[in-house]
């Protein structure tokens, strides 16, 4: 009985937050065409049976009142923490715009609806034009300007043409979660290519985890010459997921950076005991070491750990008879410096038994 009984409120929960998406006013002397367009609607958004979308309708009096109710959920859901989701990638040979969509499991973010919106506004966001740059760094992207762009899902639960705000509000009242648009950037360059990299990806342009890179060419890149290019910058952008660079060079890598692990480092070699000359010397191997690890040019890579990625861009730029550089690059992982809510699911049990 008790199982029937929550069956019986989830599906109810599920009519109502469909229905608060709906965002049409209906009043109970509407006409029956206009009924049954509504229940048409709500059922193909459901999968309910049609017996169960009328009843809910008709005690709602046709409402207009439940979707206000229903953007109130809404904004309750939102103080949830949403560390589950996708990065979505579009790019183009010059350009790519990269986005984090959020929501609250892994569930949803293998939702289809999901995915249908986190590929949609990538290639919003890729053709955004507020965005705000850095050296070595991608264009940071406007997020109200980028909410304020259209797009069109076209998918059978969310057809026509809204804004990405009211898309994100709409997956989160199908999906009873909170979906969050957390961050997006582009990165372009004018004498090269942009390459990229999606790791754990369910899907063409969806990842967990994602790195993308321009490679610059001096004096641009002729067509012929783009095929040895988009396999240099696909190897490297690879790399870049896995070795987790986080300055260009040695000559990037700031003096904050280096003095915070110097003292560090000095403080494990004090406990040797050895003498302060070989403590000395001992913190700056391990420096100039911690720098190779850091640093994109001098790290090893990945694939072959006998080159470095130095020494790939070398050999490239010799092979093109063109000097080849990274420009910029980014790594972006799903839920990445968000505070999960650690739960304990087995006294959640023995709450709700007792």
């Amino acid at each position: 009985m008790a199982a029937a009984a929550a069956a019986s409120s989830a599906k109810t929960l599920t009519l109502f937050k469909a229905l608060a998406a709906v965002g049409r006013s209906f009043s109970s002397d509407a006409s029956g065409s206009v009924q049954t367009a509504l229940i048409k609607q709500l059922r193909e958004r459901t999968g309910a049976p049609i017996k169960d979308v009328k009843a809910l309708l008709m005690q709602c009096g046709w409402d207009s009142e439940l979707r206000r109710k229903g953007l109130a959920a809404a904004n309750k859901k939102a103080s949830r923490v949403a560390a589950e989701g996708l990065i979505s990638v579009a790019l183009n040979q010059k350009c790519a715009a990269i986005v984090e969509i959020n929501s609250e499991t892994d569930f949803v973010a293998r939702n289809d609806l999901f995915q249908k919106l986190a590929i949609s506004i990538a290639k919003s966001a890729l053709a955004a034009e507020v965005f705000v740059g850095a050296p070595c760094q991608p264009d940071v992207i406007n997020l109200q300007s980028l909410e304020a762009l259209r797009v069109d899902l076209e998918h059978p639960k969310l057809q026509g043409e809204v804004s990405v705000h009211d898309a994100v509000a709409e997956v989160a009242a199908i999906t009873g979660e909170n979906v969050k648009l957390r961050r997006a950037f582009c990165m372009s360059t004018a004498t090269g290519l942009v390459s990229s990299y999606l790791h754990t990806s369910p899907f063409p342009g969806l990842a967990r985890i994602a790195g993308l890179l321009t490679l610059e060419v001096e004096g641009g890149c002729p067509e012929e010459q783009s095929l040895i290019l988009k396999e240099t910058g696909s190897n490297l952008a690879m790399h870049l997921v896995a070795a987790r660079p986080l300055f260009l060079s040695k000559d990037h890598v700031t003096s904050e950076a280096l003095n915070l692990e110097r003292d560090i480092l000095k403080s494990q070699a004090l406990t040797t005991g050895k003498p302060q000359s070989v403590v000395d010397k001992m913190v700056e191997g391990r420096l100039r070491k911690y720098v190779e690890e850091i640093a994109f040019l001098e790290q090893k890579f990945v694939v072959d750990d006998s080159k470095t990625v130095k020494g790939i861009l070398d050999a490239v730029s010799k092979n093109l008879q063109k000097t080849v550089t990274i420009g910029k690059f980014f790594r972006m992982e799903v839920g990445e410096g968000i505070e999960r809510e650690h739960k304990d699911f087995a006294a959640e049990v023995a709450a709700q038994a007792s």
